[in-house]
């Protein structure tokens, strides 16, 4: 038997609202946003650079994700509206999320990810929402959320980068929409057997 396995914690799309909403600095709050809504890990969040977006095909060109691979992931038409007015304000020619770290007028690498796992934990505590979220929970509770909406499980499989649909299927435990359908079904069968 091998070592027990947990649930991740996943927000509603109410709570994750309301945890952006309290996020007070801005290039934590596109970063924090930007993962959410294309569904990345932090890391491949802050590693994105000027030439991986898209616009044209509303896609993120995700490069060495987990395991040294890449793929591309849909680019909501927000996020791309918010990305572009943050970009303004630092018009960095590699980094979407440059460092502080400045070499003359430079960052010479991506914002650090202590920074917006603290803005994270902050905005946590701000809005009173009780759950254990970490920054990764955003990734949980979107491919939750893409799964409620309708969204095909291999799609979601492959845009968050899982080699096994196993390791997708797990969000199908995490969504009481999902269930609805097999809990209807289950009653209308014993509905029609006679104890």
């Amino acid at each position: 038997m091998g070592p027990p396995q947990t649930l991740p914690v996943v927000l509603s799309v109410e709570e994750v609202g309301q945890i952006l909403g309290c996020v007070r600095r801005v290039k934590y709050r596109v970063c924090l946003g930007t993962l959410y809504s294309c569904g990345l890990r932090l890391k491949e969040g802050l590693h994105l650079q000027v030439g991986d977006i898209d616009s044209d095909r509303l896609q993120i060109h995700v490069r060495l994700g987990k395991g040294g691979k890449d793929r591309y992931v849909p680019l909501p038409e927000r996020t791309l509206k918010m990305l572009r007015q943050y970009w303004v304000t630092h018009r960095h020619p590699e980094w979407l999320f440059p460092g502080s770290n400045f070499k003359g007028w430079q960052a010479t690498e991506p914002m650090n990810p202590s920074g917006v796992q603290k803005a994270f934990r902050a905005a946590c505590d701000e809005s009173g929402i009780q759950k254990h979220a970490t920054v990764h929970t955003l990734r949980h509770s979107w491919a939750t959320h893409m799964l409620e909406a309708g969204v095909n499980l291999r799609i979601i499989q492959a845009y968050l980068g899982h080699c096994s649909p196993n390791t997708t299927a797990i969000y199908t435990h995490l969504t009481r929409k999902a269930e609805v359908p097999a809990v209807t079904a289950i009653n209308q069968v014993l509905d029609e057997i006679q104890w």
